[in-house]
């Protein structure tokens, strides 16, 4: 999930106009506008507001995958895990989105691929948590 689809994702979720984040954060409605497109990024202390007013993390927001470190411990892939727990509140609200009218169009699919991706990095935490706590 690229930064623009999660802004995107979280701005509607928390029910803000593009006009309402952007006044929040002190940037105009293009701005916002521009990040949801991918055209442009934020600068960084927008990036920590934009954390703060959604209360996810940086990373969470920045990085397009989550990366698996074999060397680390039980108690950061289980963080990690937590944070990717806050995108599936985001992934089951978008995906009653896409479904609530019956018909999946071109740019749902694409929706539909990322959400796909997402999910499939959170089963590998997950394995990963398994392996090292032992469990098969």
């Amino acid at each position: 999930m690229t930064f623009s689809e999660k802004l995107y994702a979280l701005r509607t979720q928390y029910g803000y106009s593009q006009e309402s984040l952007a006044e929040r954060l002190g940037v105009s409605r293009q701005a916002i506008s521009k990040w949801e497109l991918g055209t442009a990024m934020p600068d960084t202390d927008k990036v920590i507001a934009i954390s703060e007013t959604f209360d996810v993390s940086i990373d969470s927001l920045l990085k397009d995958t989550i990366h698996i470190n074999g060397d680390e411990s039980l108690d950061r892939v289980i963080i990690k895990f937590l944070g990717s727990a806050q995108d599936m509140d985001v992934i089951s609200k978008e995906l009653l989105d896409i479904v609530k009218d019956g018909v999946i169009d071109d740019e749902e699919k694409i929706r539909m691929d990322a959400i796909i991706d997402t999910l499939d990095q959170i089963a590998c935490i997950i394995n990963e948590i398994k392996q090292k706590m032992n469990i098969q």
